[in-house]
């Protein structure tokens, strides 16, 4: 039996989603903003008492769900960055004849990421992920009207189809081969030396699955189209947020493996390296601001891929994994409220001169592809030195030094955004947004710079290196 205390932030994300939907159903188009507000109350409920759990360290439901540091941070994690979007969005949706209905689309997306991040089974697993992309195609065509919306949202639900797909292949695989779908199971069954090529494929399906949630090669195809197509808020929401719960059900599931295993780590580090390269090398020539953030989050991946890559090999793994996924998901959606207080606009060339005619605008903008680079002393920073120093500790320092490389490179196109901002002249001053947009862009930059001051004195203590089964 699961105490209802250890879902207790689930059931509240639930009903404040269900008491959206009801009063979008009935509320006049002029009073839809109200689930903005009535969604961040539930945000706000779910992480006090999934604050409240801290500490815990153990399995409940049967074993099927993990209470630990991983599982809480990340769900904290989840629950702050949907908030966040909330806040950017009702500028945005202001005319929208669905307005309403979106938080609550919005805060079922969230619950499918926090289930993956909770997961301590399968099928868990499997259920968060459809649940975190079924409502995901919804978020990113949104804007029926828009041709790149739908387009977007096209390109997603294909990619997904075959990645859930590979998912579920996958999942059956494992099971029928380790003969239980609880994590501790199959921690058993692969620790008394159970191998097999039907068990390997499995797992490369699982992982090509799971890729596709995470943003990473070789399910990524759908990460630039979103950013570009998808309205703001949703493609804030849907480059950070699934990542976060993916990421960590990941790093579980690698952690079943025992240390010796011959293939498992080292295809984790293979596609960290491809994925980080790729998503640099796609994003150096982009001219569509949108679009190269979509092949930077990319690239991100790959990061994220090299802590997974050495859970189980290193104590500070799954901490710096943690406090990746917190500067990253902080200065990506610290830069996607700029830009939807700038109405959307992304072009290159729109943004020449922005310092002079929009110093705020510019400025949260900066301060926010910088931390992506990882310029100290921003929180973007501090996560990628831990992800780094934690990969040479479990003895993967090629790996840190391609991640480095990548790094230096990744500077060149986020510069080729800046420059122009900074140097060049406007005439102009572009149109911005209302007060909620206005409100989410100058909150990011000051939350980038304070998390970067404060996250090893505050944060990394509280973390813990424990991670269930």
């Amino acid at each position: 039996m699961m105490p209802l205390g250890d879902i207790l932030p689930e059931i509240a994300v639930i009903v404040t989603a269900v008491a959206i939907l009801l009063f979008a159903s009935f509320a006049p188009q002029r009073l839809q903003w109200i689930g903005a507000p009535l969604a961040l109350c539930g945000l706000g409920v779910a992480a006090f008492l999934c604050g409240l759990q801290i500490g815990s360290e153990r399995l409940t439901s049967s074993g099927s769900w993990a209470l630990d540091a991983a599982s809480i941070w990340g769900r904290l994690l989840i629950l702050g960055a949907t908030a966040f979007v909330v806040v950017m969005s009702p500028d945005w949706f202001d005319r929208d004849r669905r307005h309403g209905e979106y938080y609550a689309i919005l805060l079922f997306s969230a619950l499918g990421a926090m289930a993956m991040a909770g997961a301590a089974d399968i099928l868990q697993l499997v259920i968060g992920a459809l649940l975190s992309s079924a409502t995901g195609y919804v978020l990113a065509a949104y804007h029926r009207d828009w041709a790149l919306s739908v387009e977007a949202g096209m390109k997603f639900f294909l990619i997904g189809a075959l990645a859930n797909t590979s998912l579920m292949l996958g999942a059956i695989m494992m099971v029928g081969m380790l003969g239980d779908t609880g994590f501790t199971g199959m921690r058993a069954t692969l620790a008394s030396g159970e191998s097999s090529p039907v068990l390997l494929l499995g797992t490369v399906l699982v992982l090509v699955g799971l890729s596709y949630k995470l943003g990473a090669a070789p399910a990524h195809a759908w990460m630039p189209d979103v950013a570009e197509g998808a309205p703001a808020p949703s493609a804030a929401f849907l480059t950070v947020v699934p990542k976060i719960g993916a990421a960590i059900v990941l790093a579980r599931l690698v952690s079943l493996f025992p240390i010796d295993a011959a293939a498992v780590r080292p295809l984790v580090a293979a596609l960290a390296l491809i994925t980080m390269t790729l998503g640099n090398l796609a994003a150096l020539w982009q001219d569509d601001l949108r679009r190269m953030l979509g092949w930077s989050s990319v690239s991100q991946s790959g990061y994220a891929l090299m802590a997974i890559t050495v859970v189980g090999l290193s104590p500070a793994a799954m901490p710096a994994l943690i406090i990746f996924l917190l500067g990253y998901s902080t200065a990506n959606l610290a830069t996607f409220a700029a830009i939807t207080h700038l109405r959307g606009r992304t072009d290159r060339a729109d943004f020449s001169g922005l310092a002079s005619s929009r110093p705020l605008e510019a400025t949260a903008i900066v301060i926010g592809l910088l931390s992506l680079v990882g310029i100290p002393p921003l929180i973007g920073f501090v996560g990628k030195l831990e992800l780094f120093l934690a990969t040479i500790d479990g003895g993967y320092g090629w790996l840190a030094v391609a991640a480095v490389a990548n790094t230096v490179a990744s500077l060149f196109y986020y510069l080729r955004f800046i420059a122009p901002m900074v140097f060049a002249k406007s005439s102009q001053q572009p149109a911005t947004l209302g007060a909620w947009s206005g409100v989410a862009m100058v909150t990011g930059p000051i939350a980038i710079v304070l998390l970067g001051l404060l996250v090893n004195v505050i944060l990394a203590p509280l973390i813990g290196t424990e991670l269930l089964p």
